[in-house]
């Protein structure tokens, strides 16, 4: 058990991290002893409170030596050093010149961002930041685009478990991972151009036309392309008079082709309620590039077709990011094409603020996957889990990982395929070693002419298959991560209690306990539905276990 020492104003961060670090832990109560005490606030410590103290400060804290000369020194926007990966730290970072340089290096300095010290039994681990305002940070305001592919919250998990496990503490988790397999793969689809015919020589037929004649011939010269891709949008191009005219098929209207494209593994599509609207932006009126020339009741038939295809139909939203009337007039219009409940959202052009959580969860969105980047892929909040915004009471957070159009598209970063599976590989490591869900966003036109990105989709989608992911809609992804959130631990004696409500959750894997018991060995478990609740016992000391 973990006893919790924070501020009065980190009580939503500590909860939220708790449940992305799925471990028993508690609120430090007087007289009580814990096998590790995580400290944040400055506060004279307990004595004889746990075999392990960890204290996570960017500033002197009361347990750091009387020695000037030892004093740590502080510095803020470091980057750290822990297993050969470099952590950024957004916050107060503090090194210690004086002591040797371990398990936490800043990268800068050279000097230790972390030192242990053991007396009279207890071992005190002194890291040089605030964990809280960290996650606080992660989940708030999210990482920059430089340090976009680091997994920085994932990496502050395995720190304080890797502590936990090296000084033979017994330790227990519900990781984010369905037992069964290796990690979550979500596939989804913004539909922003259904239909070319729908355009009339606007930007976006304008846009298409260059980047066919002109970008397909450069693309091949730099061999971002082949040359059956410079044929295909030449002839894509010849084609359009025809396709205005009803003498040649729609070329972009190939979105309902994902089903078999994807094999039987199910994607959401997120669709916009009505076409015209540009939306407003922080400062006023959104650019009229944005308004879309279709709405979903222009795509009925397409709905319909998707929906007996075992897909999921989404708000792709114009003002459902800052008013809530918007979101619930956007949300209603959906609902009632695809014939859905409660429906999940993604912001077009990736709209939102610190108060869009609030706004969609009053609203009545079950999830939301706007948080990512345009320009580049990776983990806009630190982590692929699913968590629950800070202002949110209900909505949850499915992060959007990988974008076709980060990848590929000419304003962004323009790579070619092997360069994008080089940055795409790390993030299939990192689901590997650390879980959760890689959230794909490929456009409805992104296997069409002028883009041709269907190989690169498919291949990407046969790796996912063979490193062990479970695909699901992303409501059934929200669905897991909620049902992993209802497990509850409780203590009896040396045993952990875990109680999980499944009966809410069906269509979900089952979740999976891991056991710690030793610095090199762990023990996955499968935690059975086997009826409204269930209950497991772990003995914390060694990997034994027993079925209630």
């Amino acid at each position: 058990m973990i006893g919790v020492l924070a501020k009065p104003y980190d009580k939503a961060v500590v909860q939220e991290f708790f449940e992305l670090f799925k471990t028993p832990w508690d609120v430090c109560r007087p007289g009580q002893r814990y096998d590790v005490l995580l400290c944040t606030a400055d506060v004279e410590l307990p004595n004889d409170a746990a075999e392990l103290v960890v204290v996570y400060s960017g500033r002197k804290a009361s347990c750091d030596s009387t020695n000037a000369a030892s004093l740590p020194r502080q510095a803020k926007g470091r980057t750290i050093r822990y297993r050969r990966t470099s952590i950024p730290v957004y916050g107060d970072c503090a090194v210690f010149p004086d002591m040797e340089a371990g398990m936490l290096t800043d990268e800068e300095s050279g000097n230790a961002a972390a030192h242990i010290q053991r007396s009279a039994g207890v071992t005190i681990a002194r890291i040089g930041y605030d964990l809280f305002a960290e996650i606080r940070f992660l989940l708030t305001a999210g990482q920059p685009v430089w340090s976009a592919g680091v997994a920085t919250l994932e990496w502050h998990v395995a720190i304080l478990r890797d502590l936990i496990v090296a000084n033979g503490l017994p330790l227990v988790e519900i990781p984010p991972i369905p037992a069964g397999y290796r990690f979550i793969a979500c596939l989804t689809h913004d539909v922003d151009h259904p239909s070319i015919r729908l355009h009339r020589f606007d930007h976006t037929v304008l846009g298409f036309l260059y980047r066919a004649i002109v970008g397909s011939l450069v693309n091949v010269v730099c061999r971002k392309a082949t040359l059956r891709d410079l044929f295909a949008n030449w002839a894509a191009a010849t084609k359009l008079p025809f396709v205005y005219l009803g003498l040649a098929k729609d070329f972009w209207k190939e979105f309902e082709q994902y089903p078999p494209l994807e094999a039987g593994m199910p994607s959401t599509f997120f669709v916009i309620p009505f076409r015209g609207n540009a939306g407003r932006h922080r400062n006023g009126s959104a650019p009229q590039k944005r308004a879309s020339a279709y709405g979903v009741a222009d795509i009925i038939d397409s709905v319909a077709a998707l929906n007996a295809a075992g897909c999921e139909i989404a708000l792709h939203g114009i003002d459902a990011w800052n008013d809530g009337a918007k979101a619930r007039e956007e949300m209603q219009e959906v609902g009632r094409i695809a014939q859905s409940g409660k429906l999940g959202v993604r912001m077009h052009w990736l709209y939102f603020d610190s108060h869009s959580p609030e706004v969609l969860d009053v609203a009545g969105a079950d999830y939301d996957s706007t948080v990512g980047y345009n320009e580049v892929i990776g983990y806009r909040p630190g982590t692929a889990q699913v968590y629950k915004p800070l202002e949110a009471e209900h909505l949850l957070e499915l992060p959007m990982i990988i974008m076709d159009t980060a990848l590929f598209f000419p304003k962004h970063q323009n790579l070619t395929v092997q360069q994008a599976r080089g940055q795409v590989q790390p993030i299939l490591n990192n689901a590997a070693t650390f879980g959760g869900c890689i959230t794909i966003n490929w456009h409805d036109r992104s296997i069409s002419p002028e883009r041709n990105w269907t190989a690169f989709y498919t291949d990407l989608i046969d790796e996912l298959k063979m490193r062990g992911a479970w695909f699901a809609i992303a409501s059934d992804v929200v669905a897991w991560f909620r049902k992993r959130r209802s497990a509850v631990f409780s203590s009896k004696g040396k045993d952990t209690d875990v109680s999980v409500d499944a009966t809410e959750f069906p269509h979900t894997p089952e979740l999976q306990l891991r056991v710690h018991s030793g610095v090199d060995r762990a023990q996955d478990l499968p935690i059975h539905a086997g009826g409204r609740h269930t209950s497991i016992y772990a003995t914390t000391g060694d990997s034994s276990i027993a079925q209630a």
